[in-house]
């Protein structure tokens, strides 16, 4: 068993039982070995398990960079502006956005702005946390994870409804604008059986409960719930697209020139490269969120 999972199951032992998201707690952020906090493996890029558009560098920071001018022009350009990367990870947009008062936040990894004035940019971040399952728990069998209850599946994200409350607790004026995977209420009939899963190499495993502390574990984002949920805390819809469509829209008033601008043939052909996988490698599947709270 992974060490992770020896503490998965000591709780399970003392307590009975455990909710997934404190599962899923452990075996991600677990300080000594959950999988994002082991210092012995990188889970990010083409030798980990997944990349992200934060990975397509230097391209998608130009692009968020102008993307969040933009916001920022939109707001009058108070002073004290800031931007709030959600799930920094290891800091791939840091320089993209060093123009701006920056700081970098994980789930259990640095702060939120007491008050903040500006922009949470929020990069696969909330499809990584942690989540119940209606009626189900986790328990042990002949050693193994394994689920217990039944009923309908149902997926409740916990722990998106807990960094919102930060958020709404935090933004005094400006933007969320959140980039991930997920569905809108009328699509979750394509999940029958729920969007939990695992990844490791680049491959998709559905055995969320193996190896815990070894593999990547996501949830696609209910956006209707999260659009509900930030209204609740004042917080409004203003776009909700697709990936492609905001990096369109971004990137259309110079027709790309500053995202691809380089100094060789070499380089402007990476760079190209980079923006046809943000368009069509991951444009349609991924969407983009944009929440605003104008004063509080």
């Amino acid at each position: 068993m992974t060490p992770a999972g020896e503490i998965i199951a000591a709780e399970i032992r003392k307590k009975g039982p455990i909710g997934f998201s404190r599962f899923m707690q452990i075996a991600l952020y677990d300080p000594e070995f959950g999988y994002y906090r082991r210092a012995r493996r990188d889970p990010f890029g083409k030798e980990g398990d997944f990349f992200t558009a934060s990975q397509l560098q230097p391209v998608f920071g130009r692009l968020a960079a102008a993307a969040i001018r933009d916001l920022r022009e939109s707001m009058g350009n108070p002073p004290g502006f800031q931007v709030v990367e959600l799930g920094a990870g290891r800091g791939e947009m840091e320089a993209s956005l060093a123009e701006f008062q920056y700081s970098g936040v994980d789930i259990d990894q640095g702060s939120y702005p007491e008050q903040c004035t500006g922009v949470y940019f929020a990069n696969e971040f909330f499809d990584a946390l942690p989540v119940d399952v209606a009626g189900r728990r986790v328990d042990m069998k002949d050693g193994r994870f394994v689920w217990t209850g039944q009923g309908e599946w149902r997926e409740d994200p916990a722990g998106m409804r807990t960094q919102l409350e930060r958020i709404g607790a935090s933004l005094q004026h400006g933007y969320l604008l959140a980039i991930d995977y997920g569905f809108t209420e009328r699509e979750r009939i394509r999940f029958p059986r729920g969007t939990l899963m695992s990844y490791r190499r680049h491959q998709a495993i559905d055995d969320v409960l193996l190896n815990p502390g070894e593999q990547d574990i996501t949830a696609h984002v209910p956006f209707t719930e999260m659009i509900e949920e930030a209204g609740k805390l004042g917080l409004k819809l203003r776009k909700f697209e697709t990936l492609a469509g905001f990096l369109l829209r971004t990137g259309e008033r110079d027709e790309f020139r500053e995202a691809l601008a380089c100094g060789s043939e070499t380089e402007g052909a990476r760079l190209r490269l980079q923006l046809k996988t943000l368009l069509f490698g991951m444009g349609e599947t991924f969407r983009c969120v944009l929440l605003e709270r104008a004063h509080k």
